[in-house]
């Protein structure tokens, strides 16, 4: 039984490390130096390991102190710890679990002046500095060729690590890295990709803008931090009591949780490295562009009209009211700002050139999808949302007064987290169907005007694929649709502001190269569909097969027709409480409004192509799809698509900058 008061015992504090150490090996761990330069991120972390190891002998340096932007990763990371210089407690941590340990701080941070010192007596060197702290680094390294001292390095990258061992006798950091001569941006692309030659991060970064190259800071995990920790004092281990193979330069590992990899990787001569020559290469003329992309951004600001004039809380709404859905990501809505809790939308819709708005519904739909995001964002500032139609509107361009209001009864919206999250995905998701718990919530969202019909079971969905697989012939043969999908597709993107980004689309990678040459004339459409089946490769990836594998299918549908403007309003608005508690709930969304739209252009004897067929096919359609759901269903309802569990996509459209959104007064 384990002592739980009195004096520190080594001894009893460290037992649970024998078995994978001899009772000797751990008293040579407990006689051992190791140096730690950085003790912030990863740095902390690496000294409390070593001290639960048993080591007992440090020397520590850092020149900063702690503040709340160090909260997500560093172990000293405390309120109560905000201000204080970070040698300093994280010395404290350390003595908390051996209170008898050595540890020299070096406060003042390393330099050129206490290298020596810092690595007096040291048995091994651990690297916890800060990425784009290169000059230092370099010094501290070549001292330990010099003095024979083993050093390890620990990247956290994304939410992995990748580690790099320079051991005495072996190849040294420099002639690893290959940094003298070069300059300041070469040198960080020589040392990253010297880190990690299969970038296994780099495919899941999600927000490239949070890389600030500028100001030398980008995105860290925890996970990634924690996992440098044991990776490097599992060497340190191996290191310090000469057993075990130390995967030494230039071999390195690189093990990504994230994607359930790891790699080792061997790069002879380094970054001399023929290979490495053209991953360096690669890299340079993405920095370039990074750079250049990142200076456009700098320049288009949010202007003196925004951050200047414009109430904060009001500023907050907008930014969040902006992401609401709208078809084709077309965003047809203006803000007009007259008070500071007062503005206008200015609407419009897309009748002019989409085929599937010939009656604007889609886009009044979508305003009224913003309706509710501005309630909902109005929420976190303890504000409601009041809105007027001007009776005087034309149904075109719809001008609708917004009143905030605060109100002390008023808390933030669940729904307030999924605002941005809200997306559409277009591949398949599990076949799994939904709990009845999750169908009633979602039934309770759409409020008491309305009602969800569900399409579920292996049998209906099947028979709700055919449906789709139907109608995307369709949307694939008609000339007119072909001119809106030329239009919002933006190629070779993985996110877009105004429009669908290509990778988003739903298409494999040789399917999409079709469609991206097919798309650049109509003849080659027509040559593909009349020659070549050119519809069935696209239908049955995107409609019959995302038709299949859903957990059900839906159609949202108002309990009376939609009549008028304000009702289709009413309606996104529901629209819009559906999509987020979807997302609430963990489900992915997609829309599946080509039916429903071809439905009610068939019921309402509205030409919508030059192809004589296709309103005989929609009539096919639209009495289907009246079988499966409802008879009136062209009158009542309000929007149609599917549900289920899936992965979040990895590309998706996102919105305008708001500047671009706001309307002079």
């Amino acid at each position: 039984m384990g002592t739980h008061l009195g004096a520190f015992d080594y001894d009893e504090a460290f037992s649970r490390n024998l078995g994978w150490v001899t009772e000797d090996e751990q008293k040579v761990l407990q006689a051992k130096r190791v140096a730690i330069a950085g003790v912030g991120g990863v740095g902390g972390i690496h000294l409390l390991t070593l001290t639960r190891l048993g080591i007992a002998h440090f020397n520590i340096s850092d020149l900063d102190i702690f503040e709340q932007g160090n909260f997500n990763r560093q172990a000293g990371a405390y309120m109560q710890n905000v201000g204080r210089p970070k040698v300093e407690v994280m010395a404290e941590m350390a003595r908390g679990i051996n209170p008898a340990m050595d540890i020299t701080m070096f406060p003042e941070g390393i330099n050129h002046d206490n290298i020596d010192a810092f690595l007096d007596g040291v048995d091994l060197y651990i690297d916890g500095l800060d990425f784009f702290v290169l000059d230092i680094r370099r010094a501290v390294f070549a001292a330990c060729a010099e003095k024979g001292i083993p050093a390890i390095t620990a990247a956290p990258l994304g939410m992995g690590t990748a580690l790099l061992c320079f051991m005495p006798g072996k190849m040294t950091f420099e002639e690893y890295f290959r940094m003298e001569g070069h300059e300041e941006d070469e040198r960080q692309l020589r040392f990253l990709l010297g880190l990690s030659p299969s970038m296994l991060q780099m495919g899941y970064l999600v927000d490239e803008k949070r890389i600030d190259l500028e100001a030398q800071k980008g995105p860290s995990t925890p996970m990634a931090c924690e996992l440098c920790a044991g990776i490097a004092a599992t060497n340190s281990l191996k290191a310090l009591l000469n057993r075990g193979d130390v995967v030494a330069a230039p071999w390195g590992l690189h093990f990504d949780a994230y994607k359930n990899k790891l790699k080792k990787t061997w790069r002879p001569g380094g970054n001399d490295n023929p290979i490495q020559k053209i991953a360096l290469k690669i890299a340079r003329k993405q920095l370039m562009k990074k750079r250049a992309q990142q200076t456009t951004e700098g320049s288009e600001n949010l202007g003196p009209e925004i951050s200047r004039d414009m109430d904060p809380a009001l500023l907050r709404i907008l930014e969040l009211a902006r992401w609401a859905p709208s078809g084709d990501n077309t965003q047809v809505w203006e803000f007009e700002v007259l008070e500071h809790n007062r503005f206008v939308i200015h609407g419009s819709d897309t009748r002019d050139w989409c085929v599937y708005d010939l009656d604007g519904h889609a886009s009044q739909i979508a305003l009224g999808t913003l309706l509710e995001t501005i309630d909902v964002a109005a929420s976190a500032e303890g504000m409601t949302a009041e809105f007027n139609l001007r009776p005087d509107s034309d149904e075109r361009l719809p001008v609708i007064d917004v009143t905030l209001q605060k109100n002390a009864q008023i808390l933030p919206s669940q729904w307030l987290p999924y605002v941005k999250v809200r997306t559409t995905q277009r591949r398949p998701f599990s076949s799994r169907n939904l709990t009845p718990s999750q169908k009633n919530q979602l039934e309770q969202a759409v409020g008491e005007q309305y009602q969800l019909v569900w399409i579920e079971g292996g049998k209906a969905r099947w028979a709700m694929a055919k449906l789709l697989f139907r109608s995307a012939r369709i949307r694939l043969t008609i000339k007119e649709a072909y001119d809106v999908h030329t239009r919002v597709i933006e190629w070779n993107s993985r996110y877009s502001e105004d429009r669908i980004p290509d990778q988003a689309v739903g298409l494999g990678t040789v399917p999409l190269k079709l469609m991206r040459w097919s798309l650049q004339s109509w003849s080659r459409v027509e040559f593909l569909n009349k020659f070549m089946a050119g519809t069935w490769l696209p239908r049955l990836q995107l409609d019959l097969m995302t038709g299949w594998f859903c957990g059900a299918h839906f159609m949202l549908m108002a309990k009376t027709p939609l009549s008028t403007l304000e009702d289709r309003l009413d309606g996104g608005r529901a629209l819009q409480r559906l999509w987020l508690e979807a997302t609430r709930l963990g489900l992915q969304f997609q829309p599946e409004m080509t039916p429903l739209i071809f439905t009610q252009y068939s019921r309402g004897k509205k030409q919508f192509s030059s192809r004589d067929e296709a309103m005989g096919e929609a009539a096919e359609i639209a009495a289907d799809l009246e079988q499966q759901v409802a008879p009136d269903v062209a009158t009542r309802g309000v929007f149609m698509g599917r549900l289920g569990w899936g992965q979040a996509p990895v590309a998706r459209s996102i919105r305008k900058p708001l500047r671009r959104l706001l309307k002079s007064s």
